[in-house]
């Protein structure tokens, strides 16, 4: 983004760390421990967020900070992985269009790509340049390839086709080739080609890989699966994000999809409502993004009418510890 909180200042991140702006450790454990709170809202929290919507305006979603930079992101974004893999057919894109309208004027801004996501960089580069919202926009992408010059080639083509220069977030897909990839990262970054990097996973099976990376390398962001029935990274890894002050997106929310449909046809618990949710994607977001080292969720959707609920996800009040243990109790026993 090139505005707001969001707003470029001739080198972004790099410059905040090296007039030593950038929010340290402690101040980073202050601002998450202040998420979990409790304002005695029967088992809730009111997260601590960016300023209340202006009178007239729409409400505006719960905002967390980078750790590395202190720039704030709203806590619910866009993944793009099957979804914005569409041709060019006004049919096909025209969802798409009011899948981004929502997510802004909700205030989100995270789209996450890859080009593993065959046309999905293309799509979204073309329906931001279409809404003129390249400046509202987040764009996260990755490298997914082997060798130092074909992840820059790739990397090269990722900006032509989402038609920016620079991108906010570049991150080593799955973590291939994750050590030639993050030196022309840093290099990137310091150039201001880039403003963050980060690496990406989406299985626990890859998570002592992450581990080790996250302890020994300097990074602004890591992407992994968390959901309320795969809650692994809980253990280490969103602890040890927080420790380094790593910013984390989190994919699979929805546990993959198949979280949701085994949940389709069942009531909503009697406690829903005491954290604002009305539908199960609501409370299967609001577990996860009121983890206080959760940066943003990444669900991806081609339909505006979930792309709307998702966003909702992100309003009024989420849960505390003790809320979150009951979520986490009421799965285990079904």
């Amino acid at each position: 983004m090139r505005q707001g909180t969001h707003q470029h200042q001739d080198g972004g991140a790099r410059r905040l760390h090296a007039a030593g702006n950038a929010m340290s450790r402690a101040e980073f454990l202050r601002l998450a421990m202040a998420t979990a709170v409790t304002l005695s809202f029967g088992g809730t929290t009111q997260a601590v967020s960016g300023p209340n919507p202006e009178p007239g305006r729409s409400e505006r979603m719960h905002t967390r900070a980078i750790p590395s930079s202190g720039e704030l992101l709203a806590v619910i974004g866009c993944g793009t992985w099957q979804t914005f893999d569409v041709g060019p057919g006004q049919e096909e894109r025209a969802p798409l269009l009011d899948v981004l309208r929502i997510l802004f004027a909700s205030g989100g801004s995270v789209i996450d790509s890859s080009p593993m996501y065959g046309r999905s960089e293309a799509v979204v580069g073309d329906l931001l340049t279409e809404l003129k919202a390249h400046d509202k926009a987040f764009v996260a992408t990755k490298v997914w390839t082997r060798g130092r010059q074909e992840g820059i080639r790739q990397m090269q083509e990722s900006m032509r086709l989402l038609q920016d220069p620079r991108i906010e977030l570049m991150q080593i897909h799955n973590l291939i080739d994750w050590r030639t990839h993050l030196q022309t990262l840093r290099a990137w970054k310091e150039e201001g080609r880039i403003r963050y990097l980060g690496i990406t996973h989406y299985t626990a099976s890859a998570y002592d890989e992450l581990e080790a990376i996250m302890r020994n390398e300097q990074l602004d962001f890591v992407q992994l699966n968390y959901s309320l029935d795969e809650r692994e990274a809980e253990r280490s890894l969103l602890p040890l994000a927080a420790d380094r002050g790593i910013a984390v997106l989190v994919n699979q929310p929805f546990g993959g999809g198949g979280l949701l449909r085994r949940l389709a046809q069942a009531p909503l618990p009697p406690w829903a409502g005491d954290i604002g949710c009305e539908s199960w994607a609501q409370i299967l977001l609001k577990y996860v993004v009121s983890h206080p080292a959760v940066t943003c969720a990444i669900p991806g959707t081609s339909r505006p009418q979930h792309m709307q609920e998702n966003c909702r996800a992100g309003l009024g009040v989420l849960p505390d510890e003790a809320m979150r243990k009951r979520m986490a109790a009421f799965w285990d026993k079904r």
